[in-house]
């Protein structure tokens, strides 16, 4: 079976992460995975802002947990947190960051790494604390919303198992 196809079929979100860091080494391969995600008319409109030091993600987390109405972690202890944002003028803005998050987690699962899309990214930067993050990280928080938070971290729990696909997924015309 063709390697990426394969990638595709066998990626599963991962909700439990070991404490230790990604290598830099994949963590390159797979922000650069993400930049050649297709994007409307080519615009490269998302930004990716990558979080790896613990006060900013316990920060992000509480932020999340409190959109969600919990006290838990929304991400689950991944030890990087990748922030995808895009420029809202641009009307393909969310689909973009969308195909941006889809090329990290599968870039991330052919290293071994373990990843899972979190929402609520959109209402925790469009937040007070949010638009005070965005500024330190010199983005212009007028300009860029939160399309979702791709986290990844090694797995500490074996993948979950892939549900059966629905009989009616695919309709030919």
């Amino acid at each position: 079976m063709n390697e990426i196809i394969r990638c595709m079929e066998t990626r599963r979100s991962i909700r439990s992460y070991k404490p230790e860091q990604i290598s830099e080494s994949e963590l390159a391969q797979i922000l650069e995975a993400g930049t050649y995600a297709a994007s409307g008319r080519g615009r490269q409109s998302p930004k990716m802002v990558v979080v790896q030091d613990k006060e900013t993600i316990a920060l992000l987390s509480k932020l999340n947990a409190e959109v969600m109405g919990t006290d838990s972690d929304p991400f689950y202890g991944a030890p990087t947190i990748v922030i995808v944002l895009a420029d809202k003028t641009v009307s393909t803005a969310v689909e973009d960051g969308s195909l941006v998050i889809g090329n990290l987690m599968l870039a991330a699962h052919s290293l071994g790494i373990g990843s899972c899309w979190i929402h609520r990214a959109k209402e925790v930067m469009a937040s007070a604390e949010g638009q005070g993050l965005l500024q330190k990280w010199g983005i212009d928080g007028d300009r860029y919303i939160g399309v979702g938070n791709c986290i990844l971290g090694y797995a500490a729990c074996e993948p979950p198992k892939a549900r059966p696909r629905k009989k009616d997924y695919i309709v030919r015309a």
